[in-house]
């Protein structure tokens, strides 16, 4: 169980890794960079929909909004630049 957290945990460094060379790349259209912005954005910000204080539905939100912005930024981005930064990605 152990491997299988730690596998996870790699997985999700590299694809965090992934948006940030799609941030970074110049054929990212401005949409995607909007959108990768805002998810990051509302993932750090103290400031929630619904607090998280409230039980299950506080972390409710972050849980769908922040994959939902995530996928919606994805979608605009050419192949071949997601290619490209997960190639570079898997480099480092």
């Amino acid at each position: 169980m152990l491997d299988r957290l730690k596998a996870t945990g790699k997985a999700i460094r590299r694809e965090l890794r992934v948006y940030q060379l799609v941030l970074k790349d110049r054929r990212t259209p401005w949409l995607a960079r909007l959108l990768l912005g805002l998810a990051v954005g509302y993932a750090l910000s103290p400031l929630d929909l619904i607090p998280d204080f409230l039980p299950v539905l506080g972390y409710l939100d972050d849980l769908v909004l922040v994959p939902a912005l995530v996928l919606l930024a994805v979608k605009p981005v050419p192949r071949e630049v997601m290619e490209d930064c997960r190639l570079e990605a898997k480099r480092v």
